[in-house]
């Protein structure tokens, strides 16, 4: 390395040391479903840190009547919601710019996976969150674990929701403190079934479809695994918090995921090789598209291009890097870049309908790379995803 090179890696990193103290802190609350008690952890959090002379606020909290909630507010400073007017409705929001000219030394803000009314300033609230974070104001937050993005297939499997509000996983690895707040699966029940967190008339279908004893404990597990997740790669960092990881450290592990305009089958690959990416510390992975004759633009309809670019957006917000081409066979052009990019792992896709055997046996892309890989110079594997 020259040394104007070692002064240019220097001063990024020093660079990036004074960005970092201009951010205020993230401290995420992780539950494994409603009612576990995350936003009462927040409020007591709020009031201790108050206790200590620190400027808290409220921002946005949701007790949903909770009465133990409701009485945990007491004596904490709030910031108005805003008001916005939406379909022949007055909804509210959080006022992101009345806090951000009160600029207290934390806020706490619940429901990070909410999605704003149109016409707020961000889609997300996890987005205002980062604006405030950015700003230099700290932020307390919560949400539970079937919100995460990557955790998307794994959830509609164990639970059959199709949990719309998602928060990349990106947010999460950027905090600087991520705590767990769990419940035995009896306990959370039984919370539900004394009218602790619903209406009584919705706790029997919440007990029969959500809220059943396996639904929970496997969400438990995911929730448990994803915070000792988190906190193996803070430890890993130097500092902890939203530092990388660095690359003397890092697994020399590159992933490249391959997929197609098949919307439902590139999701369930990205969000899998983000996960894998992120079990093996690994250092880069890839989302690869091959655009071949039959996916050209005249040949897909506008909602399968729509998905497309969607999927491409998703691979941003977990973390990934976009690789487009263009080419006859995507095959040839899959082992190209996987030589150029130095990869050690393909991911690929197999339908669902028949036995694994069966599956790889089928004429089609899949097989035909596997067979190019095994014929070929490069040492690299396959993983094989079943949608």
């Amino acid at each position: 390395m020259s040394d104007d090179q070692e002064r240019d890696q220097s001063a990024e990193r020093f660079l990036q040391l004074v960005q970092e103290r201009r951010r205020g802190r993230l401290k995420v609350y992780l539950g494994l479903a409603a009612g576990v008690g995350k936003t009462y952890r927040l409020l007591q959090e709020a009031h201790e840190l108050r206790a200590h002379g620190v400027d808290v606020v409220l921002g946005y909290i949701e007790t949903h009547g909770r009465p133990g909630t409701v009485a945990e507010l007491r004596d904490l400073p709030t910031v108005p919601r805003k008001h916005i007017f939406y379909k022949g409705r007055m909804l509210e929001e959080m006022d992101v710019q009345g806090i951000l000219q009160r600029r207290p030394s934390v806020v706490v803000v619940d429901e990070l996976a909410h999605t704003n009314v149109p016409g707020s300033g961000n889609e997300k609230r996890w987005q205002d969150v980062e604006q405030l974070v950015r700003a230099g104001i700290s932020v307390l937050t919560a949400v539970n674990i079937q919100h995460l993005e990557s955790l998307h297939d794994q959830v509609l499997r164990i639970t059959g929701t199709d949990v719309t509000e998602r928060v990349p996983d990106q947010v999460l690895k950027q905090a600087d403190e991520v705590v767990n707040v769990d419940l035995t699966v009896g306990e959370l029940r039984g919370r539900l079934e004394e009218g602790k967190i619903y209406d009584a008339a919705k706790v029997p279908t919440a007990l029969q479809n959500f809220f059943q004893a396996e639904n929970l404990l496997q969400l438990r597990q995911l929730a448990v695994r994803e915070t000792a997740n988190l906190i193996s790669r803070q430890i890993e960092t130097d500092g902890g918090g939203a530092a990388p990881v660095a690359p003397e450290r890092r697994n020399q592990d590159r992933l490249l995921a391959c997929i197609n305009a098949n919307a439902p089958a590139a999701r369930e690959i990205i969000r899998k090789t983000s996960r894998l990416a992120d079990r093996l510390s690994a250092a880069g992975w890839y989302v690869l598209y091959v655009q071949t004759p039959r996916e050209s633009v005249d040949r897909i309809n506008l909602a399968t291009q729509r998905h497309l670019l969607n999927n491409l957006q998703l691979t941003t917000e977990l973390g990934g890097q976009i690789l487009r081409v263009k080419a006859d066979d995507a095959v040839p052009e899959i082992l190209r870049i996987a030589q150029e990019k130095n990869v050690t792992l393909l991911i690929c896709g197999v339908t669902g309908e028949k036995s694994w055997w069966e599956r790889l046996l089928r004429r089609g892309v899949t097989r035909r790379l596997i067979r190019a890989v095994a014929r070929s110079p490069l040492d690299v594997d396959v993983f094989l995803v079943s949608y």
